[in-house]
């Protein structure tokens, strides 16, 4: 617990020096901008297909035992179906709930997958500067390439979609739901956490044995600074945090291991 607390007091101070302020507004400033310009596009995209809207209707009647087939099509504008659907109070508040509901969450999480792309080019930088105040008898050695974490990187984030999927049963069902909804999130923020700050300091040799010897540990902190992500916008600044937070305990259990050899 002692050195927990030292790690966090530890990172804290990191955190709020001034080359650590100016990487902790760049997230910010990046996602806003990629943020600002999805929205847009998507917004666009969504005007678009309310527009117009094709109505086709097809009657058939029997006169004289002769069928007869009568065909309706129409165009309902996009301002036609708003204007019906918020002139009812019912329907509106519908509208409004799910829009507001949706949108809000997407918002959400969508700003935790973009803080951690961001993030991870600005890891090995950070990570630098904690080895050079606090760790400089620790050598980053690293052992990752470009095109092993774009494959990581797609890999988790194919299986973070079939766990999205196959938990859908569960979005049913009250309090069950919020855990089945976050915990493919959570697999995702857990695996590119962990594997930026890793393979930037350690041997892969290194990273297994600390994976392997401190698993419990590592989930718990980064459940805590997922958790923490859950609060709007606070991703933004607090990404910095994170690599910082990690970095101290991936230093520290690495220079044990090497004082080992």
């Amino acid at each position: 617990m002692n050195q927990e607390t030292d790690i966090l007091s530890l990172s804290f101070k990191d955190l709020f020096t001034a080359k650590m302020m100016k990487y902790s507004i760049l997230p910010f400033l990046l996602s806003m901008i990629v943020m600002y310009t999805l929205f847009f596009v998507v917004a666009g995209v969504g005007l678009d297909s309310l527009g117009s809207m094709q109505v086709e209707s097809t009657q058939t009647t029997v006169v004289n035992g002769v069928p007869h087939t009568d065909s309706f099509q129409a165009t309902l504008e996009g301002t036609s179906i708003i204007q019906w659907l918020m002139s009812h109070a019912l329907t509106s508040w519908i509208a409004t709930f799910l829009v507001y509901t949706i949108g809000s969450l997407l918002t959400l999480y969508f700003s935790i997958f973009i803080a951690l792309i961001i993030i991870g080019f600005l890891t090995p930088v950070i990570l630098q500067e904690i080895q050079k105040r606090h760790y400089p008898e620790i050598e980053l050695i690293g052992h990752s390439n470009i095109a092993e974490a774009i494959f990581s990187t797609f890999k988790w984030l194919f299986v973070m979609l079939i766990m999205f999927i196959v938990f859908v049963p569960l979005y049913f069902i009250p309090l069950i739901n919020i855990i089945a909804f976050n915990l493919p999130l959570y697999y995702f923020f857990h695996k590119m956490m962990t594997y930026d700050v890793a393979s930037t300091i350690c041997t892969r040799d290194e990273a297994m044995k600390i994976k392997f010897f401190n698993a419990t540990k590592l989930r718990l902190k980064t459940l805590a600074l997922y958790l923490i992500s859950l609060i709007p916008f606070v991703v933004f600044f607090a990404s910095v945090f994170y690599v910082i937070y990690l970095g101290h305990t991936y230093f520290i259990e690495t220079k044990k291991l090497r004082l080992e050899q």
